[in-house]
C-alpha cells in the first residue's frame, strides 16, 4: 500500500507569493482610513491567520467585517496580476499528478480568491480540492478544513500529507493527526519553523516533490 496517497497544501507562501497582491489590497485598505501604508515584508508576517484577524491585527478598533468588504472588493483588481507561483510548483503538481495521488488546497485565504487563482494557474488540472474558511465556517488551525478536504478526496488522514509554510500549519497539522512537511518560502524562517517542532523542514517545493515520490511506494 502507498504510504501517501493524497497531498493538501497551502497557498499563500506554499504553492504561490502572494505577498505583493496582498500588501496592494491592505495598503488600500489602510488609505481608506487614513493610516499609513505598511510594506510587503510587514504585511508578510501578518497573513496566514484569515482575513478578519488581519483587518483586526492593521486597524485595531475598527470594524472588521467592514475593513473586510473593502478588501474583498478591491483584491481581484490586483490578485492575478500580482501573484506568482513558487519554483518548482507546475512541474512538482504535474508529477505527483502523474503518479496518480490525490491533492487540494486547504487555505486560510477566502475561498473565492484561492480558487480564482487556482484556475487562473491552471492548477485546477491536478488540484481537485480547494477548502477555506468561507467552506468551513472556520479557520486553521482548526483541522476541519484538512479533514474536508481529505474527505472530498476519498482518503484517510494515515495516508495523507500536508505541506505549508509557517507555523500554524504545523499547528493545523499536528491537531489533524496528519504528517506536515514546511517550507520557510512564505511567513515563517526556517528557525520559527524549526522552533515550531513536529514538522518536517524542506527548502523548497522540488525537495518537496522528491521525497514525496520516494516516500510515496
Amino acid at each position: 500500500m502507498p504510504r501517501i496517497r493524497a497531498v493538501l497544501f497551502d497557498f499563500d507562501g506554499t504553492l504561490a507569493d502572494s505577498y505583493a497582491a496582498i500588501t496592494a489590497s491592505v495598503n488600500h485598505v489602510l488609505q481608506h482610513y487614513g493610516r499609513p501604508t505598511l510594506t510587503e515584508a510587514k504585511v508578510r508576517t501578518l497573513v496566514g491567520h484569515g482575513l478578519e484577524q488581519l483587518m483586526d491585527t492593521i486597524l485595531p478598533g475598527v470594524d472588521h467585517d467592514e475593513a473586510a468588504k473593502l478588501y474583498r472588493a478591491h483584491h481581484p483588481t490586483v490578485m492575478k496580476s500580482l501573484t506568482r507561483l513558487l519554483p518548482g510548483v507546475l512541474d512538482g503538481l504535474k508529477q505527483l499528478h502523474a503518479a496518480g495521488l490525490k491533492m487540494g488546497v486547504c487555505s486560510n485565504k477566502p475561498s473565492k480568491f484561492t480558487r480564482e487563482l487556482v484556475a487562473a494557474f491552471e492548477l485546477d488540472r491536478f488540484l481537485s480540492v480547494v477548502v477555506g474558511p468561507d467552506d468551513v465556517g472556520t479557520i486553521k488551525p482548526d483541522p476541519t478544513m484538512l479533514f474536508t478536504a481529505l474527505e472530498k478526496l476519498g482518503a484517510s488522514k494515515d495516508v495523507a500529507l500536508y505541506v505549508g509554510d509557517m507555523e500554524v500549519d504545523i499547528e493545523t497539522g499536528r491537531r489533524a493527526g496528519i504528517e506536515t512537511w514546511v517550507m520557510p518560502t512564505g511567513s515563517n524562517d526556517e528557525a520559527t519553523l524549526r522552533a515550531a517542532g513536529y514538522a518536517r523542514i524542506f527548502t523548497g517545493m522540488p525537495n518537496v516533490i522528491t521525497s514525496i515520490m520516494d516516500e510515496k511506494n
